[in-house]
């Protein structure tokens, strides 16, 4: 085993029926679910149209502005996979464009995680396939390695291990561990229910602000006589 170019078997994945239901969620529910503590970063930006991301990671470590593990990890994907690419955020050379997206498009790929560029960002915007990335640039890549396929990679601090459920929508990408899934799926499934019957209330003229009082007051705020 060379260790920083070798390609890894993936031993576990998030189940389907877990994707499904975490993909109609919003990220900012699964996140506070999870503290808050986990985040992609905010350079990991939507160069799609619109629709959500969800699915099990496959993780690739690459050389920055080379593509050659990428290409193989599109070849190695099963329908519904998310290619999450860590390539340091360089921006100066494109990790993928529109041929690529169509190919995995054809081999049924979920999106892409690409901490790093793309390029042809028209044809992402019109194939509209879920894509995160850091940057846009011209100029090509490489493809002549090194690189790790199904290894454990960080963005912006997010660890990602192999399998482990990737989401994002308009508010950025998450990753949530595949042994927390579960665990994080009620919690959040309970925080959406808790909203919407705030959201009720807010509708119906009901809806309790006596918190943020009771807030400030507790954190020895200044406040007006009466207030």
């Amino acid at each position: 085993m060379s260790t920083g170019f070798r390609i890894l078997n993936r031993e576990h994945s998030v189940s389907s029926d877990l994707v499904a239901k975490f993909a109609r969620l919003p990220v900012a529910n699964v996140s506070d679910s999870m503290h808050r503590m986990t985040a992609g970063g905010p350079r990991l930006i939507k160069m799609h149209r619109e629709g959500v991301l969800a699915g099990p990671a496959l993780t690739v470590k690459a050389r920055p502005g080379d593509n050659l593990m990428l290409h193989k990890a599109i070849d190695m994907a099963q329908p519904g996979d998310v290619i999450v690419v860590d390539a340091g955020g360089d921006l100066t050379n494109s990790l993928m464009g529109e041929l690529m997206l169509a190919y995995a498009i054809r081999r049924g790929v979920a999106g892409f995680v690409l901490n790093g560029a793309i390029r042809d960002a028209d044809q992402f915007i019109a194939m509209n396939l879920p894509v995160f990335a850091v940057g846009i640039t011209h100029r090509g890549p490489y493809k002549d390695g090194p690189g790790e396929i199904n290894v454990p990679i960080a963005l912006d601090g997010m660890v990602i291990h192999p399998g482990d459920l990737m989401l994002g929508d308009s508010d950025g990408v998450l990753a949530v561990p595949i042994d927390a899934a579960e665990e994080v799926y009620a919690k959040t499934a309970a925080k959406q229910d808790a909203e919407a019957r705030q959201m009720a209330a807010i509708e119906a003229g009901t809806n309790d602000r006596s918190w943020v009082d009771a807030a400030l007051k507790r954190l020895g705020c200044a406040m007006p006589e009466g207030n």
